[in-house]
């Protein structure tokens, strides 16, 4: 499967972005989706992750309350709302997929497939 991450930019402190990552190739409700970042000179983290069939959800503790991951089997995409954003949030996006029907994973290494990041800067 072949991701598309897209939505990102430059955003005031206290706004919104709604990322998306398109997948193509079939089977995209076999795959749980996941999101992570990775901020200039930092790891990379996770951020949300949603299963196959979106009835599961995970967070970091950072984001819950403020960020809402979801997807749309039927247009292979997985979205990311990102509300009430702080300046910490500031990063390169990426969306990650791994075929799977278990409760969704946070370990990067759990995933097969990226896609390519979408930079997200939020301004204070």
């Amino acid at each position: 499967v072949q991701l598309q991450a897209s939505g990102g930019g430059v955003v005031q402190a206290g706004g919104s972005v709604r990322l998306s990552c398109a997948a193509s190739g079939r089977a995209f409700s076999s795959y749980a989706m996941g999101w992570f970042r990775q901020a200039p000179g930092k790891e990379r983290e996770f951020v949300a992750a949603i299963s196959w069939n979106g009835g599961s959800t995970q967070y970091v503790d950072s984001v819950k309350g403020r960020f809402t991951i979801s997807r749309d089997n039927a247009k292979n995409t997985v979205f990311m709302q990102m509300n009430s954003l702080k300046p910490e949030d500031t990063a390169a996006y990426y969306c990650a997929a791994v075929r799977y029907y278990g409760y969704p994973y946070t370990e990067p290494t759990r995933y097969d497939y990226w896609g390519q990041g979408t930079l997200v800067t939020v301004s204070s």
